[in-house]
């Protein structure tokens, strides 16, 4: 047992490669635990040696970096593992939040658990756990997509993947692509759904706005702040399917009776307000239900 700095007891650290969450920008933002573990490991592997400096300065402790970022994390993968067979400790970083999670280190643990090695997580700040508590939509299921693709085409086309998903959708998102990707969003999901926009979590210019998801690129717009910072975007997930008033589904049988298909949806929607793209579905459903109680023809 030793002591760091402060006076604080550190324990020796068995060997293996502790994967430790770090502040989102708050750099109070830290377990105990992690601080325990990131003075007692013999090196710290961190995506910025320059950012990582600067935590663990915040509380005092000098342990030795290594930089490992997307660039050289395989061949950092090496000295790392080098180390864990000569019984040292290695703690993994990331510049914010959990390593592996839309940041460098996945390699990293992979290439220590085919060696053989213990990795061990050290739990803690999460900037998808942080936007989903505050954004007050279901949580129960969501997707984690990280950051959708850079090129307009390619990020339309994996919006049009994810529209069907029965879940609330979480992105990252960078300052310079936030408008194009809320746009995106906006045409490619139904209005009906909600966004939150968090922006600068934990840190000093922090905002989280929750609106519909139609109204967020002038939200975007209307101010040259709104569009500055790191970005978590969690987005409801789709309107149900049956949510068509019993009123709506039996204007609309009376009037398939009557109607080619497109004038039934067009007279049902005038008539009851309900959404003429949820009627439309409808109607093809009960067309399909009506070809497979037919039967084949004799």
């Amino acid at each position: 047992m030793t002591e760091d700095r402060h006076g604080r007891a550190v324990a020796m650290m068995a060997p293996a490669l502790y994967v430790v969450a770090t502040p989102l920008g708050n750099l109070e933002d830290i377990t105990l635990r992690a601080l325990q573990v990131l003075a007692a490991v013999d090196c710290v592997a961190a995506e910025d040696t320059r950012h990582t400096t600067g935590l663990l300065r915040h509380h005092g402790i000098g342990t030795r970096l290594l930089a490992v970022h997307e660039h050289n994390e395989a061949a950092a993968a090496g000295q790392v593992i080098a180390r864990l067979a000569q019984g040292q400790a290695v703690a993994l970083v990331s510049d914010a939040g959990t390593p592996g999670i839309s940041d460098p280190g996945a390699r990293l643990v992979a290439a220590v658990q085919a060696a053989g090695h213990r990795v061990i997580p050290i739990p803690g700040p999460s900037a998808v756990a942080a936007a989903l508590c505050a954004s007050g939509l279901a949580a129960e299921r969501f997707h984690f997509c990280g950051f959708l693709p850079p090129r307009p085409q390619a990020r339309r086309a994996a919006i049009e993947q994810l529209r069907a998903l029965p879940c609330t959708l979480v992105f990252y998102e960078a300052p310079h692509r936030i408008a194009e990707c809320v746009d995106d969003l906006a045409a490619g999901l139904e209005p009906e759904r909600e966004v939150v926009i968090c922006r600068e979590l934990t840190k000093l210019f922090e905002q989280i706005r929750r609106m519909p998801l139609a109204r967020a690129p002038a939200w975007l717009a209307a101010d040259p702040d709104h569009r500055r910072g790191e970005f978590v975007l969690v987005v409801s997930a789709p309107p149900p399917a049956d949510d068509l008033s019993a009123e709506a589904l039996r204007t609309l049988e009376l009037l398939r009776a009557e109607l080619p298909l497109a004038s039934a949806v067009r007279l049902a929607a005038a008539i009851t307000g309900a959404p003429r793209k949820r009627l439309y579905e409808a109607a093809l459903a009960a067309a399909r239900d009506v070809e497979s109680t037919a039967g084949p023809e004799t």
